[in-house]
């Protein structure tokens, strides 16, 4: 994993830094699902962000699949995709459809019973992942994905989107697990932080993809 502080980008840790494998470009996914915050958050850029992501998705026709909110950074982000033209498919429990969180204008809403049901579903639908600032469920949702990944389950790209060191605490937290001996280095490479969203198409055609090495344990 790469973290990236302003324009510079340097590695997570000069002790542990291992070199970067050349990135092969590859096609970009026709999906992505993006997990963010049913709140607008305190700082209008988040918003504004989210706005963006929306429209660059569309422009680049790639299904936006998300939590089918309407509320929060999601229901931004999924009016400015549809107003751009694009396609938008929601994933969303039954229960919180009932207090009226739900977007009452989608390309596509699937209902589903419950959160465990939404996330596989939000999952098996898009090709890569995609995170925007938000709160414990976007954690939840990030953290979920990951821990596949590490398993070996699934070689699809995480990139999360930084804009103002928002998710820095989490890629201190990251950093920590692997010093701490409870992660391997290599699992940070299945995260990309980037502080930019004009670095988000780049990163999602280069990410290293197809590796699903068994996790390593310590056995007694």
């Amino acid at each position: 994993m790469t973290l990236r502080s302003g324009k510079a980008s340097e590695p997570l840790n000069q002790k542990s830094a291992r070199p970067v494998p050349e990135a092969v470009s590859v096609s970009l996914p026709s999906s992505v699902c993006v997990f963010c915050g049913s709140r607008f958050g305190t700082d209008p850029a988040m918003r504004e962000m989210a706005g963006k992501l929306g429209e660059l998705l569309a422009r680049e026709k790639m299904t936006l699949v998300y939590g089918g909110g309407g509320v929060g950074l999601m229901g931004v982000m999924a009016n400015a995709a549809l107003a751009a033209g694009g396609r938008v498919v929601g994933i969303i429990p039954r229960f919180l459809l009932k207090r009226e969180a739900g977007h009452p204008a989608l390309t596509q809403t699937v209902v589903v019973d419950n959160m465990h049901q939404r996330k596989l579903e939000m999952f098996e639908r898009s090709g890569a992942i995609v995170v925007l600032p938000g709160g414990i469920g976007t954690l939840e949702e990030f953290f979920e994905v990951l821990s596949w990944r590490t398993l070996g389950l699934h070689s699809k790209p995480i990139v999360i989107l930084d804009q103002g060191g928002y998710w820095q605490p989490l890629a201190d937290l990251l950093r920590s697990c692997v010093e701490g001996g409870f992660a391997a280095a290599a699992h940070l490479d299945h995260v990309a932080f980037i502080d930019d969203l004009g670095q988000l198409l780049p990163t999602l055609r280069t990410m290293p993809r197809g590796e699903t090495a068994e996790k390593e344990l310590d056995r007694l």
